[in-house]
């Protein structure tokens, strides 16, 4: 039996549906939700519509299923960074590389998180992920605010500046991919670190002219 007449392999239910998800995937991370149909996953895994509203019950399941695998992996990257204890510093440096680690590793999963949401898709996206992340921040801050003298209350507020700027640098290195990912960490570090050891107690805007 010549190789053109030999049967194709028929893919299990989790196969199939494993492959939708990659190719979705793809297609969002080049795309967007809004640039990708369901005719176009169906065409590129090459199975029929019906095929793909059977596993997911349309375009919105399956965008939800592959943020949340995005999800879930960032969160568990930065998530052991900043539990493995250590100086502050070093933890923000940790952090720092996780981040470009999974852009570096997961660009398209990285695209995806960044676009606009579709408006029915209230979780999941990059800014509850950089919520989730800075949650965590605050209690290593409110330590060093505690041992700084300065008011502990204020570290829920430092923790989202500080991940937002580790997290909007990222977005920007994504296209760049200069300078090495170790010195743009170095950077971030440098501007975290140092700017938090000078902080004031009771900080005020300089009046105007």
């Amino acid at each position: 039996m010549s190789p053109k007449e030999r049967p194709r392999t028929r893919m299990t239910g989790s196969q199939r549906r494993e492959q939708l998800i990659v190719v979705s995937r793809a297609l969002f991370a080049t795309k967007g939700f809004e640039g990708t149909s369901v005719e176009e996953i169906a065409a590129r895994a090459k199975v029929s519509k019906p095929v793909v509203y059977e596993h997911f019950g349309g375009k919105e399941g399956v965008y939800a299923v592959v943020v949340d695998r995005e999800v879930q992996k960032l969160l568990g990257m930065l998530t052991e960074q900043l539990s493995s204890g250590g100086h502050p510093r070093r933890i923000v440096e940790r952090a720092a590389l996780a981040l470009l680690d999974y852009i570096e590793a997961n660009t398209d999963g990285f695209r995806i998180l960044v676009r606009d949401s579709p408006v029915a898709q209230a979780t999941g996206t990059f800014s509850s992920v950089i919520g989730d992340v800075a949650s965590q921040v605050e209690h290593l801050l409110a330590e060093q605010f505690r041992l700084r003298r300065l008011d502990p209350a204020a570290a829920p507020m430092y923790a989202q500046m500080l991940v937002g700027l580790i997290a909007l640098t990222g977005q920007w290195w994504l296209e760049t991919r200069r300078p090495e990912k170790a010195e743009v960490a170095a950077h971030i570090v440098n501007l975290t670190w140092n700017g938090l050891r000078g902080l004031e107690k009771a900080p005020r805007l300089e009046p105007g002219d």
